[in-house]
């Protein structure tokens, strides 16, 4: 029997930090601790994670030797670009030739960049026609924006998607000058020079700040004897490594929402919802697609950049949030909490201490209303009055959840607010969490618009502490199915220790061919190889935007230690039962339709009664890893079983059946192609040109008679 291994993982939170220790064979639990978020320390966020990842060790008895991953999430970048606490930046803009020249001296300047907070990001320009661009022009120029008050350099070059040699002089210079540094190309290989060299300033303007937490983290680390690299959490749910955050800090903007959906793919074995994150003030709710998280470009100070990060939606609403009351209405809830106010929830005092309750209004700021509703008991104790209060009152909070209180304490406390508004207790609690939910359910319906997901197959994800005070009740009020799993309160910091090495390169090319589209896809798989992946799990999506010309290829493998976890196999029988068990149906009702060996497909049949006389019939459709994850999942779909000789055809088939034209409109399908190991995404294409290139890659080597599975589903995007 092997000795037991350790994953250690992180979240820093706005309030608290947090830690797991998980087993890394079993991905059981098995200590979690917090902290409060040292942000005020002279060391930053840096000292709380030293703090609780020294505490992990001592309190969980655990061998740092045996510690084989640790990984941390942290606010530092976003709340230095919150806070002003930036570098001033040193831009070199570089363009040759006269007309060329000029245009690429005005496309960077960027100027001073305004931040959320009113304070601004300050910048200094100066330009070199690389005509003249020597080592000395380059060394000179720099000492002209450290003069203006600089404190790290941007190098941008009109032309350095094609060819960074210009930038990389530059950055030469500036490392002989002892000076941080940053490239327009090494932050992003897209065309756009304004926004390319704004996203490599706001990059450098956090490097100093983030290079000091780094080494003071790191050097903690491997005094205490641990080996394994320390990883960081990017912004779109991958990790890196130190050297690579070293590199480009920006990348971890938000990498706290992204951890708790790390954690929902990894943990819960998710494939298609809407996860929440729920706290005491505020929820961030995003969308699981396919598997992967849906990611949208970052913006500072209203201006977009060309750093990915979740489509996160932030609401001032979570389960310390204080109902407010005018006369017999509940008005709203939230955006304060009892957090803000510095009051005990009523759902987790004991019954005795809620005597003789009285309702009261109170202001929990100078500028707030004076309408938020607490109870004062006989004590003289004032609790407020949230929708963890409510949930427990209406026995919505099931014993294992974080937020499960005292069900008789908080019915309590809502007795005399019930008697204001003249119903009964349940009623009054309803009553509450309507007016919260009322601001949840429209965001979770634009999700499912916008990523146009099978609303019969939507599934909210819980996590956080308060995830219990909103999630069921949201999802009784919308028909969706939902699941807070056990330690929902740390799900964050299980996404950080369990989450995926993750790269992602970006080039616009029109018309990409198919040499295009497998280089991009070679590059993407070197990055993420380099960032610590095992290259044996690595998994590459390919995007093309035909609008555009956007080629996106996202690399996603787990690190080198994890890698023994792929071998442990779900055969077919136990696979059908995971499938049958997601689709609501006996495992009679569901057949295995196609299979690679490595990936099966199942295909289930329900017959619905439609306008009372008529029966209808859809096929949903689960593919199911080895390790049975849920890779895709669709209520109705065809599937097809071919082999890579035919594989080409039959897409090609399968697209033509599938493909509605409807007058002046062509309705595209959605289709997947499974090739061994890997599920390949081509429901972002709009032509079968495209997606006979993606396929052709994929494709390469494969013996004619090797199995491959299509999923197509029918009537998904249209194009008028």
């Amino acid at each position: 029997m092997s000795e037991r291994t350790y994953r250690i993982g992180i979240d820093v939170g706005g309030t608290f930090t947090k830690a797991v220790v998980i087993d890394n064979d079993t991905q059981e639990v098995i200590g979690k601790s917090s902290v409060l978020t040292t942000h005020s320390a002279a060391e930053g966020v840096a000292k709380g994670v030293i703090y609780i990842f020294q505490r992990a060790l001592t309190d969980f008895a655990v061998d740092p030797r045996k510690v084989v991953f640790l990984a941390h999430s942290t606010t530092q970048a976003t709340n230095a670009l919150l806070e002003g606490d930036l570098a001033p930046v040193g831009i070199v803009g570089m363009g040759g030739g006269r007309v060329g020249g000029l245009l690429a001296k005005n496309q960077t300047v960027i100027g001073d960049i305004a931040l959320v907070t009113g304070r601004h990001l300050k910048t200094y320009h100066t330009f070199v026609n690389t005509d003249k661009l020597t080592p000395e022009e380059a060394k000179r120029a720099i000492e002209e924006l450290l003069a203006k008050g600089a404190k790290v350099i941007v190098a941008s070059d009109s032309f350095s998607v094609d060819d960074a040699s210009n930038e990389a002089i530059v950055m030469t210079a500036a490392e002989g000058l002892g000076v941080p540094s940053t490239g327009g190309s090494d932050i992003s290989k897209l065309y756009g020079l304004t926004i390319r060299t704004r996203t490599a300033v706001i990059n450098a303007s956090i490097l100093p700040k983030m290079l000091e937490t780094a080494n003071m983290t790191e050097s903690s680390v491997r005094r205490a004897g641990i080996e394994a690299p320390l990883m960081i959490m990017r912004g779109d749910g991958g990790v890196m490594d130190t050297a690579e955050m070293r590199r480009r800090p920006i990348l971890t903007m938000l990498s706290g929402p992204s951890a708790t959906v790390a954690g929902a793919l990894m943990y819960l074995r998710v494939s298609d919802g809407v996860f929440f994150e729920v706290g005491g003030t505020s929820t961030n709710i995003g969308v699981i697609r396919n598997g992967r998280p849906t990611i949208k470009s970052a913006e500072v100070g209203g201006h977009r950049t060309y750093v990915n990060s979740l489509d996160i939606r932030v609401l001032g609403i979570a389960g310390g949030s204080l109902a407010r009351v005018q006369g017999n209405q509940v008005v709203d809830v939230g955006p304060r909490s009892c957090h803000i106010a510095g009051l005990p929830y009523a759902a987790f005092a004991a019954p005795g201490e809620m005597e003789e309750p009285e309702l009261i209004f109170i202001q929990p700021k100078p500028e707030d209303p004076a309408d938020y509703a607490a109870v004062k008991t006989k004590s003289g104790k004032v609790f407020g009055i949230t929708n963890t209060c409510a949930a427990n009152a209406l026995g919505l909070v099931k014993e294992e959840y974080y937020s499960h209180g005292n069900r008789e304490a908080a019915r309590l406390a809502i007795s005399p607010l019930a008697e204001q508004l003249g119903v009964s207790i349940d009623e009054a609690a309803r009553r509450i969490l309507d007016v919260a939910t009322d601001k949840v359910i429209p965001v979770i319906n634009t999700l499912v618009q916008e990523y146009e997901l099978d609303r019969d197959q939507v599934m909210l994800v819980g996590g956080g502490g308060g995830a219990a005070a909103l999630i069921p009740h949201t999802a009784e009020r919308m028909g969706f199915g939902y699941r807070i799993p056990q330690d929902a309160e740390v799900m964050s910091s299980i996404g950080v220790a369990l989450a995926m090495v993750r790269d992602v390169v970006e080039r616009v090319l029109i018309n990409p061919s198919v040499d295009d589209i497998a280089a991009i896809k070679q590059e993407a798989r070197e990055a993420v190889m380099k960032a610590g992946a095992n290259p044996d799990t690595l998994e590459v999506f390919v995007e093309i935007n035909p609008q555009t010309g956007r080629v996106r290829a996202t690399a996603i493998g787990t690190s080198e230690m994890r890698a023994q976890d792929l071998l442990k196999n779900v055969d077919e029988s136990e696979g059908l039962k995971i499938a049958a068990q997601s689709m609501n149906l006996s495992p009679e009702n569901v057949q295995l339709k196609a299979s690679t060996g490595l990936v099966h497909v199942y295909q289930g049949l329900v017959a619905e009664k439609r306008l009372r006389f008529f029966t209808s019939r859809r096929y949903p459709v689960r593919v199911l890893d080895r390790q049975g994850f849920i890779k895709v999942q669709r209520s109705d779909a065809s599937v097809y079983q071919f082999s890579a000789g035919m594989a080409l055809a039959g897409l090609k088939e399968t697209w033509d059946n599938l493909t509605i034209y409807n007058g002046d409109s062509i309705i595209y399908p959605d289709l997947f192609l499974i090739v061994g190991s890997h599920v390949v995404d081509l429901s972002g294409v709009q032509s079968v040109e495209h997606a006979s290139g993606l396929v052709n890659a994929e494709l390469d080597g494969l013996r004619p008679d090797e199995p491959v599975a299509v999923v197509g589903v029918r009537g998904q995007r249209g194009l008028s």
